[in-house]
């Protein structure tokens, strides 16, 4: 039976990946979940690196998803913060 690499992602599925983002967290790094609207998918860990301002809240990640809550809302996961 195949391993999953994390505890959200599954290598056998296409459903929800991991991706080099760029999050909008005003606020900081202390959330660990984010809807889809404040989430900005990147093809590379140096493009959303680029593309980060951490003086703006724009922080550079990765994360998983997106999936759909309990709640119906479309949210991606952190995996590790990359600034």
């Amino acid at each position: 039976m195949p391993q999953a690499t994390s505890l959200f992602t599954d290598v056998e599925s296409n459903v929800v990946g991991t991706s080099a983002v760029v999050i909008y967290a005003p606020a900081g790094k202390k959330r660990q979940r984010f809807p889809e609207g404040v989430v900005e998918v990147y093809t590379s860990e140096a493009e959303a690196l680029a593309h980060a301002d951490p003086d703006k809240g724009r922080h550079a990640a990765i994360a998983s998803g997106p999936s759909r809550s309990s709640e119906g809302f479309r949210l991606f996961y952190l995996v590790r913060w990359l600034d």
